[in-house]
């Protein structure tokens, strides 16, 4: 049986509901069943059953958490049997004492009193062991259930904190691949010494400035993401104006919606520096959100070299991001990339909306 809570017996917990009610169901049949043999009256013996009832769920109680240490040979499942059994006893000799009619004759000379002892103390020695087994049987189940109970919400905190910190790390691997790839367009800039050189800085400090404060956070909105490939296509599109074009094709209603920081980003600057760069002619990319059975399915299409001039520097951004939205949506979240003819590269990526974000 259970290791009982420390307890003085000052703190004593009162008697839950449950066995309280199950005391008056025990209370209620025993006195039916005595009652067909019964010579008295219904209340003496209602109140013979009861005091006997309450006494053994009073010792039922206090034997719980008194005394507090017991020898490890006597189990406290078996002293609070024992003590319910021998409490009825005890507390009928007193009930009977007690109602002893003044000038009539007592106990220990009245035959009947007698009977009606032994035929209640048999049968409450006999059922009230039992159903303070099962008493016990149903407290060990409910604590061995409040244990589980505990243990999943231990287990559940735990992979929460292994999730974050899993993020947090991948994260941490974001950052610096964005920068990288910043620092070659500011290089590619000042190589081409083009006189648009410095209006394309100055695009490119804003464009920083609006996006590194995303880089600490690991969940986004669509109009963000959106926002930021905008800014970004714009500038280079100033550093390659004849040879990129770009359409961005996404409702207002789903710029609320969430999405991992950075994810449409790394998208678009893969389009552009494995597909639209290498490309002689250029190319086009068009961006595209829909919403289809709860899921977000986010679309970026661009019609540059396709799947042959891909880098092994592509790879470690998208190997990311898709570590990303799984540990973040789970399982059903996904990044696919597919190869469109004549050329280009369509890369999607969809994740579930909760319930109260569908539109």
């Amino acid at each position: 049986m259970h290791q009982p809570p420390q307890l003085s017996i000052d703190k004593l917990p009162l008697p839950g509901r449950q066995q309280l009610l199950t005391v008056l169901i025990a209370i209620l049949a025993w006195t039916l069943l005595l009652g067909l043999y019964w010579k008295g009256t219904y209340p003496e013996l209602l109140v013979r059953t009861s005091s006997s009832a309450l006494a053994a769920l009073l010792s039922y109680r206090l034997l719980e958490h008194w005394p507090q240490k017991l020898p490890q040979s006597l189990p406290r499942w078996a002293l609070q049997v024992v003590g319910v059994a021998l409490s009825i006893p005890l507390a009928l000799l007193t009930v009977y004492m007690g109602t002893a009619e003044e000038g009539g004759p007592s106990f220990w000379q009245n035959h009947d009193q007698h009977l009606g002892f032994l035929a209640i103390m048999v049968t409450g020695v006999l059922f009230a062991p039992w159903i303070a087994m099962s008493a016990l049987l149903r407290q060990r189940d409910e604590i061995v259930r409040e244990q589980a109970r505990q243990f999943e919400r231990a287990r559940g905190a735990l992979e929460r904190q292994a999730l974050d910190s899993r993020l947090r790390l991948l994260q941490s691997q974001v950052t610096p691949h964005f920068l990288f790839n910043t620092l070659a367009n500011v290089r590619e800039l000042v190589d081409s010494a083009s006189p648009q050189a410095p209006a394309l800085l100055d695009s490119l400090i804003t464009y920083l400035r609006a996006t590194i404060p995303q880089l600490d956070s690991s969940q986004s909105t669509l109009g963000q993401e959106l926002s930021l490939v905008k800014a970004y296509l714009s500038l280079m599109k100033m550093r390659m104006p004849d040879r990129l074009h770009f359409s961005i094709n996404a409702d207002e209603e789903v710029h609320s919606l969430p999405c991992p920081s950075l994810a449409l980003l790394t998208l678009v600057e893969n389009a552009v520096r494995h597909g639209i760069d290498p490309s002689e002619s250029g190319g086009e990319i068009k961006i595209r959100v829909l919403l289809h059975k709860g899921m977000c399915r986010v679309k970026v299409q661009d019609t540059g070299v396709g799947m042959q001039g891909k880098t092994s520097g592509m790879g470690t951004g998208l190997s990311t991001l898709r570590e990303r939205l799984r540990l973040t949506f789970g399982e059903t979240a996904s990044l696919e990339l597919s190869a469109l003819q004549p050329r280009g590269m369509l890369a999607e990526i969809h994740y579930p909306i909760a319930r109260k974000q569908h539109l």
